[in-house]
């Protein structure tokens, strides 16, 4: 009897992580997400579009031919760009963020933003990383 239930547990739970995430037509992104992709990442090819359900927050994840990992919320508005260690675009991103990295931080690059339900978390080269404000303030260093 155990060893049913437990049986039954693992098959639940396999069948709800293959659920959480889709592989979906790059067509099915919303349109904001899809103008993201092709203002600024350009020329780049997208290996991999995926529905998520991470958090319980539904949204989108799209892998791209170099490796980098681009989230959207599920309305199309970025959430996350990875570049997984490389340099990042940055029109996108907030510009009190994009002078406080220049001013403080010369010679480094953007290589990673999150935003958080209350903070934003930005990687640079180097391994440095900062937290910010919802409003682009210097919060501290991790």
């Amino acid at each position: 009897m155990k060893t049913t239930k437990i049986i039954a547990i693992a098959l639940l739970l396999m069948g709800t992580a293959a659920t959480a995430q889709k592989k979906i037509a790059t067509s099915e992104l919303p349109k904001p997400a899809n103008e993201f992709l092709a203002q600024h990442f350009k020329g780049i090819d997208i290996s991999k579009v995926k529905k998520d359900a991470e958090h319980g927050e539904k949204g989108y994840e799209v892998i791209l031919a170099d490796g980098t990992e681009i989230e959207f919320w599920k309305d199309g508005k970025y959430r996350e760009v990875d570049g997984n260690d490389k340099p990042i675009p940055t029109a996108f991103i907030d510009p009190k963020i994009i002078d406080y990295v220049k001013q403080h931080y010369p010679g480094k690059r953007i290589t990673h933003i999150d935003y958080g339900h209350n903070d934003v978390d930005v990687d640079l080269t180097g391994k440095v990383d900062l937290e910010f404000d919802k409003n682009g303030n210097f919060l501290k260093v991790d």
